[in-house]
């Protein structure tokens, strides 16, 4: 299979790569400054602003049909626009999206949720995982009972991003015991305003999730998204678009981190020689340039997959188990040929060293990952060498 990109997909990949090294890249002195300070990221109003200059370059919902205004680019670009994006520390992305599930919203729904988050009016927020059930998202216990016209929602959900900004979430609660996630999951557009509440949650890399808590939240019939019952096969979906975001992220950041311990293993100094010119550095070079390849033809094959209207679960869980462990072999290859300049907060490598440790968890752990693929190959829903 080859992937030889159209002009017209050049274009795009070369016009997002100039506007992350004009736009985004210079911003990492100050974005690592505020690190140092404790503070946080960039300012909204910042953020806002590179979005203009994104949308007037015509990067304005990438994935959104084009019914809804979009470019509908498909998966492809997306993922190759991803990997560009992924050569910064800036937390950035262009505007006009929307998550994939809302898109199952009816007509009324649609009208206050999904179109409001597509015109950047609204922040919604994924809220599948618990503290007891992280991985295993079939043992859910956040509950939501008839009563009446309305459904009232209990329990808690945590690692929720953008859950502190969110005024709606989309709530994934049990509707029948004895069905579990086989027709008895639900998901709910819960707005803040019905009553939940949440907490920040510190983690090691500036990345701050929430926890959602939810007590005795009434949430009107129509609410429901989608079909009753069936919300664990929108959870899935949502799931399986973000296992070929994460790994396409992952290329993106790997190839900038190798280029810095190119630049750097030839200007650094040792014994009278450049370090360059050692066999050590060279194998992690090599090493790293092969993985990195690997894993960009494992996302561009799980996307040009789903750009083609087939089942690309398996691989985008392939791309994802890949890509997340070969990026973080990346990192520490990185830094360790930068010695102890990579351990300081001056580099953006010590940033993502903490950072990209989240990949190995996010949409999926390396285990369930795992679990996954060999189940998928034992029970025979794919075969080797397909």
């Amino acid at each position: 299979m080859e992937f030889n990109l159209t002009d017209e997909q050049k274009m795009i990949r070369d016009t997002v790569r100039d506007f992350v090294q004009k736009e985004l890249i210079p911003l990492e002195p100050e974005f690592l400054r505020k690190e140092r300070a404790g503070e946080k990221g960039l300012p909204d109003e910042k953020l806002q602003e590179l979005r203009e200059k994104g949308k007037k370059a015509g990067f304005w919902g990438i994935t959104t049909p084009e019914e809804y205004g979009g470019a509908n680019l498909g998966s492809l670009m997306r993922a190759i626009i991803l990997m560009e994006l992924g050569k910064t520390i800036i937390p950035f992305t262009f505007g006009g999206e929307a998550d994939n599930i809302l898109y199952e919203c009816n007509e009324e729904q649609k009208k206050k949720y999904l179109l409001p988050v597509i015109e950047g009016r609204r922040q919604p927020c994924f809220a599948l995982t618990e503290p007891s059930s992280g991985s295993d998202a079939t043992n859910i216990r956040t509950t939501a009972v008839k009563d009446g016209g309305e459904w009232v929602i209990n329990g808690e959900k945590t690692f929720i991003t953008y859950g502190d900004k969110a005024d709606f979430a989309m709530v994934f609660a049990v509707t029948d015991k004895e069905k579990g996630a086989d027709g008895g999951v639900t998901c709910f557009l819960v707005d803040r305003e019905m009553g939940w509440r949440s907490e920040l949650v510190e983690t090691i890399d500036g990345w701050s999730p929430s926890s959602l808590v939810f007590e005795n939240v009434r949430v009107p019939e129509e609410n429901i998204l989608g079909e009753l019952g069936q919300g664990f096969k929108l959870g899935l979906k949502w799931i399986t678009r973000g296992r070929t975001g994460i790994p396409a992220v992952a290329v993106g950041t790997a190839e900038r981190l190798l280029q810095m311990a190119i630049d750097f293993s030839k200007t650094r100094v040792t014994f009278g020689k450049p370090i360059a010119e050692y066999q050590a550095i060279q194998w992690m070079i090599a090493d790293s340039a092969v993985e990195i390849s690997a894993a960009k033809w494992l996302v561009l094959h799980a996307a040009s997959m789903a750009d083609q209207g087939q089942d690309a679960r398996h691989q985008a869980s392939v791309a994802k188990l890949y890509g997340a462990n070969m990026v973080n072999r990346v990192v520490d290859r990185v830094l360790q040929i930068h010695g102890g300049m990579g351990l300081t907060k001056e580099l953006p490598i010590e940033w993502w060293y903490r950072s990209l440790r989240k990949f190995r968890i996010f949409e999926g752990t390396d285990e369930i990952l795992r679990r996954t693929i060999a189940r998928n190959l034992l029970k025979g829903h794919v075969k080797v060498g397909e």
